[in-house]
Protein backbone atom coordinates (compact mmCIF):
# COMPACT_ATOMS: atom_id res chain seq x y z
CA UNK A 1 0.00 0.00 0.00
CA UNK A 2 2.72 2.38 0.57
CA UNK A 3 4.59 1.52 -2.50
CA UNK A 4 1.41 1.84 -4.39
CA UNK A 5 0.71 5.45 -2.51
CA UNK A 6 4.60 6.53 -2.98
CA UNK A 7 4.35 5.89 -6.60
CA UNK A 8 1.25 8.04 -7.44
CA UNK A 9 2.74 10.96 -5.51
CA UNK A 10 5.57 10.31 -7.56
CA UNK A 11 3.32 9.96 -11.01
CA UNK A 12 1.75 12.92 -9.58
CA UNK A 13 4.55 15.27 -9.39
CA UNK A 14 5.97 14.39 -12.68
CA UNK A 15 2.68 15.26 -14.56
CA UNK A 16 2.21 18.07 -12.93
CA UNK A 17 5.80 19.31 -13.82
CA UNK A 18 5.10 17.99 -17.22
CA UNK A 19 1.90 20.16 -17.45
CA UNK A 20 4.02 23.36 -16.42
CA UNK A 21 6.59 22.76 -18.93
CA UNK A 22 4.25 21.28 -21.58
CA UNK A 23 5.59 22.88 -25.27
CA UNK A 24 8.47 24.58 -23.98
CA UNK A 25 9.37 27.71 -26.53
CA UNK A 26 13.10 28.34 -25.38
CA UNK A 27 11.23 30.95 -23.00
CA UNK A 28 10.21 31.26 -19.32
CA UNK A 29 8.17 34.43 -19.72
CA UNK A 30 5.33 33.35 -17.19
CA UNK A 31 3.05 35.23 -19.13
CA UNK A 32 2.84 32.04 -21.25
CA UNK A 33 1.37 30.12 -18.95
CA UNK A 34 4.28 27.23 -18.27
CA UNK A 35 7.73 27.08 -17.62
CA UNK A 36 9.70 26.03 -20.75
CA UNK A 37 12.45 23.28 -21.36
CA UNK A 38 15.76 24.89 -20.80
CA UNK A 39 17.80 22.49 -23.87
CA UNK A 40 19.89 21.56 -20.63
CA UNK A 41 21.17 18.26 -21.51
CA UNK A 42 21.99 15.11 -18.87
CA UNK A 43 24.44 12.24 -19.68
CA UNK A 44 24.92 9.73 -17.38
CA UNK A 45 27.61 7.34 -17.00
CA UNK A 46 27.16 3.88 -17.69
CA UNK A 47 27.89 2.98 -13.86
CA UNK A 48 25.15 5.88 -12.82
CA UNK A 49 22.41 4.24 -15.21
CA UNK A 50 19.25 2.63 -13.41
CA UNK A 51 17.81 -0.18 -15.09
CA UNK A 52 15.90 -0.19 -18.15
CA UNK A 53 12.37 1.25 -17.88
CA UNK A 54 9.46 -1.04 -19.49
CA UNK A 55 8.39 1.21 -22.50
CA UNK A 56 5.36 -0.46 -24.29
CA UNK A 57 2.19 1.06 -26.38
CA UNK A 58 0.32 1.32 -29.37
CA UNK A 59 2.09 3.17 -32.04
CA UNK A 60 -0.25 5.54 -34.55
CA UNK A 61 -0.50 2.62 -37.13
CA UNK A 62 -1.88 0.05 -34.04
CA UNK A 63 0.52 -2.34 -33.94
CA UNK A 64 2.32 -3.57 -30.76
CA UNK A 65 5.63 -2.07 -29.93
CA UNK A 66 7.89 -2.99 -26.80
CA UNK A 67 11.12 -0.89 -26.68
CA UNK A 68 12.79 -3.69 -24.84
CA UNK A 69 12.53 -5.43 -28.82
CA UNK A 70 15.08 -3.02 -29.61
CA UNK A 71 17.82 -4.22 -27.33
CA UNK A 72 21.29 -4.22 -28.59
CA UNK A 73 20.62 -1.16 -30.47
CA UNK A 74 21.07 2.96 -29.31
CA UNK A 75 17.76 3.70 -29.10
CA UNK A 76 16.69 7.69 -29.33
CA UNK A 77 13.29 8.06 -27.97
CA UNK A 78 11.73 11.81 -28.67
CA UNK A 79 8.70 12.62 -26.57
CA UNK A 80 6.61 15.12 -28.33
CA UNK A 81 3.10 16.59 -29.47
CA UNK A 82 1.11 17.46 -32.95
CA UNK A 83 0.19 20.53 -31.29
CA UNK A 84 3.83 21.59 -30.01
CA UNK A 85 5.78 24.58 -31.69
CA UNK A 86 9.15 23.66 -30.82
CA UNK A 87 8.30 19.86 -31.69
CA UNK A 88 7.69 20.82 -35.59
CA UNK A 89 10.89 22.77 -35.58
CA UNK A 90 12.84 20.07 -34.36
CA UNK A 91 11.50 17.50 -36.38
CA UNK A 92 13.91 18.19 -39.43
CA UNK A 93 16.78 17.68 -37.12
CA UNK A 94 15.25 14.52 -35.40
CA UNK A 95 15.00 13.24 -39.51
CA UNK A 96 18.60 14.33 -40.25
CA UNK A 97 19.66 12.28 -37.46
CA UNK A 98 17.81 9.03 -38.06
CA UNK A 99 18.74 9.43 -41.79
CA UNK A 100 22.82 9.83 -40.85
CA UNK A 101 22.61 7.22 -37.54
CA UNK A 102 19.78 4.65 -38.50
CA UNK A 103 22.21 2.39 -40.68
CA UNK A 104 24.94 2.00 -38.39
CA UNK A 105 22.08 0.78 -35.26
CA UNK A 106 20.03 3.66 -34.00
CA UNK A 107 16.94 3.19 -33.86
CA UNK A 108 14.14 5.76 -33.09
CA UNK A 109 10.66 5.94 -31.44
CA UNK A 110 8.33 8.80 -30.70
CA UNK A 111 6.21 9.18 -28.15
CA UNK A 112 3.29 11.14 -28.45
CA UNK A 113 1.91 13.09 -24.90
CA UNK A 114 -1.48 11.99 -23.86
CA UNK A 115 -3.39 14.67 -22.70
CA UNK A 116 -4.79 17.22 -25.03
CA UNK A 117 -3.51 15.48 -28.33
CA UNK A 118 -5.19 13.01 -30.43
CA UNK A 119 -4.13 10.15 -32.73
CA UNK A 120 -5.60 11.85 -35.64
CA UNK A 121 -3.66 14.65 -34.84
CA UNK A 122 -0.24 12.79 -34.35
CA UNK A 123 -0.85 10.68 -37.27
CA UNK A 124 -1.47 13.84 -39.26
CA UNK A 125 2.07 15.50 -37.71
CA UNK A 126 3.63 12.34 -38.76
CA UNK A 127 2.40 12.48 -42.09
CA UNK A 128 3.19 16.29 -42.87
CA UNK A 129 6.34 16.18 -41.63
CA UNK A 130 7.54 12.69 -42.93
CA UNK A 131 8.28 10.95 -39.38
CA UNK A 132 10.04 7.94 -40.55
CA UNK A 133 10.14 6.03 -37.36
CA UNK A 134 7.15 4.44 -35.27
CA UNK A 135 5.61 6.65 -32.64
CA UNK A 136 4.03 5.18 -29.26
CA UNK A 137 0.74 7.12 -28.65
CA UNK A 138 0.71 7.69 -24.69
CA UNK A 139 -2.83 8.39 -24.09
CA UNK A 140 -2.56 7.10 -20.55
CA UNK A 141 1.09 8.32 -19.53
CA UNK A 142 2.01 4.38 -19.28
CA UNK A 143 5.52 5.45 -20.54
CA UNK A 144 5.85 8.90 -19.46
CA UNK A 145 5.29 6.75 -15.68
CA UNK A 146 8.18 3.83 -16.69
CA UNK A 147 10.82 6.59 -16.81
CA UNK A 148 9.35 8.32 -13.80
CA UNK A 149 12.32 6.55 -11.73
CA UNK A 150 14.91 7.78 -14.22
CA UNK A 151 15.73 10.69 -16.48
CA UNK A 152 11.86 11.64 -17.33
CA UNK A 153 11.05 13.78 -20.14
CA UNK A 154 10.12 16.82 -18.06
CA UNK A 155 9.04 19.08 -20.97
CA UNK A 156 7.21 18.70 -24.52
CA UNK A 157 9.53 18.20 -26.33
CA UNK A 158 12.29 16.05 -24.87
CA UNK A 159 14.56 13.60 -26.21
CA UNK A 160 16.39 10.60 -24.45
CA UNK A 161 18.93 8.33 -25.70
CA UNK A 162 18.36 4.85 -24.22
CA UNK A 163 21.93 2.60 -24.21
CA UNK A 164 22.38 -1.14 -25.85
CA UNK A 165 21.08 -2.24 -22.82
CA UNK A 166 17.99 0.24 -22.14
CA UNK A 167 18.89 2.46 -19.65
CA UNK A 168 18.30 6.43 -20.17
CA UNK A 169 21.83 7.27 -20.99
CA UNK A 170 20.91 10.88 -21.44
CA UNK A 171 18.40 13.44 -21.48
CA UNK A 172 17.49 16.87 -22.99
CA UNK A 173 14.88 19.34 -22.10
CA UNK A 174 13.14 21.24 -24.80
CA UNK A 175 13.53 21.45 -28.24
CA UNK A 176 17.16 20.45 -30.20
CA UNK A 177 18.90 20.41 -33.09
CA UNK A 178 21.28 18.42 -35.25
CA UNK A 179 24.57 18.58 -33.54
CA UNK A 180 22.69 18.34 -30.21
CA UNK A 181 21.19 15.19 -31.18
CA UNK A 182 24.41 13.98 -32.44
CA UNK A 183 26.15 15.04 -29.18
CA UNK A 184 23.73 12.77 -27.33
CA UNK A 185 24.09 10.19 -29.43
CA UNK A 186 27.12 9.63 -30.57
CA UNK A 187 28.67 9.14 -27.08
CA UNK A 188 26.43 6.35 -26.31
CA UNK A 189 27.17 4.63 -29.88
CA UNK A 190 30.76 4.51 -29.12
CA UNK A 191 30.39 2.93 -25.73
CA UNK A 192 31.39 -0.66 -25.44
CA UNK A 193 28.43 -3.30 -26.95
Amino acid sequence: MIVRRARACAVGGLLAALALTACSTGSNDPSLGFVAGDGSVALLAPDARGPAPALRGTTLDGSALDVASLRGKVVVLNYWASWCGPCRDEAGALQKAYDTTHATGVAFVGVVAGGKDSTQNAAAFVQRFDVPYPSIYDGDNAVLLALAGTLPPASIPSTLVLDREGRVAARTLGPIDYSGLRGMIDPVVAEKA
